[in-house]
C-alpha cells in the first residue's frame, strides 16, 4: 500500500491558493487516476481518497489539522494501516522554487515550511517529498510582496497553465518513484546539479 500525502490548509479561503500546492495535486491526482471521491475520516483527521496506483492499493490524504500540525494527520494514517516510511511520499509548496519547477529528496531537513517542520518532528526524516515551486515574484506577482501575502494569495490565471504542467509532472513522478525507483525519478526530474546527489 502506497500513501501520498498532499499538504494544505483545509476550508474555503485556502482554496486554490499557493500554499495549497499540495491539495491542489491530490485533487488532480484523483481526477486523472480516477480515485474515489475524497471523504472525510475523522480518526485520520483526514480528507482520504482511495484507488489503485500501478496495480497497488494507494490512499491520497490531505490533513484537516492545518499546516502546523500537519505530522498528527500523517502519523495517524501510518500507524492505522502499517505503512512504512518508504512507502510514502509528502508532496508540498515551495516558495524557492520558480514555479513549473519541482524537486524530489528522499529525505532531508523541512526547510521554512511549517507544515514539513510537523511532519519531520513527528515521524523523523527519512521519506521521499517532492517541493512544487511556487514563486513567481518579479513575473506575475509583484516582486517585493511579502512571502506570507503572496502564499496565501490563490494562483492567478496566467500561472494555471504553468501549474498544470507542473501537477502532471508531479504525477508521472509518483509514478515512477513507485515503479522505477526514487533516484531515477530525481535523475529525470530534478533540475540541473540537484539530481541524486541532493539526498
Amino acid at each position: 500500500m502506497k500513501l501520498i500525502i498532499g499538504l494544505g490548509n483545509p476550508g474555503k479561503e485556502y482554496e486554490n491558493t499557493r500554499h495549497n500546492a499540495g491539495f491542489i495535486l491530490l485533487d488532480y491526482v484523483q481526477e486523472k487516476l480516477g480515485f474515489e471521491n475524497f471523504h472525510e475520516e475523522k480518526k485520520f483527521k483526514a480528507l482520504v481518497s482511495i484507488g489503485e496506483l500501478n496495480d497497488e492499493k494507494a490512499i491520497l490524504a490531505k490533513p484537516l489539522t492545518f499546516m502546523n500540525l500537519s505530522g498528527e494527520a500523517v502519523q495517524k494514517i501510518m500507524q492505522f494501516y502499517k505503512i512504512p516510511l518508504s512507502d510514502i511520499i509528502i508532496v508540498y509548496d515551495d516558495v524557492d522554487l520558480p514555479l513549473g519547477t519541482i524537486r524530489i529528496r528522499k529525505n532531508g531537513s523541512p526547510g521554512t515550511h511549517n507544515g514539513m517542520k510537523s511532519i519531520v518532528q513527528t515521524i523523523g526524516d527519512n521519506f521521499p517529498r517532492i517541493r512544487i515551486g511556487i514563486e513567481s515574484r518579479g513575473e506575475t506577482a509583484p516582486e517585493k510582496q511579502e512571502t506570507v501575502s503572496f502564499v496565501l494569495e490563490q494562483f492567478k490565471k496566467e500561472e494555471q497553465l504553468v501549474l498544470e504542467k507542473e501537477l502532471k509532472k508531479v504525477l508521472e513522478a509518483i509514478k515512477m518513484i513507485f515503479t522505477e525507483g526514487l533516484e531515477k525519478a530525481m535523475n529525470t526530474y530534478n533540475p540541473g546539479p540537484n539530481k541524486v546527489l541532493e539526498a
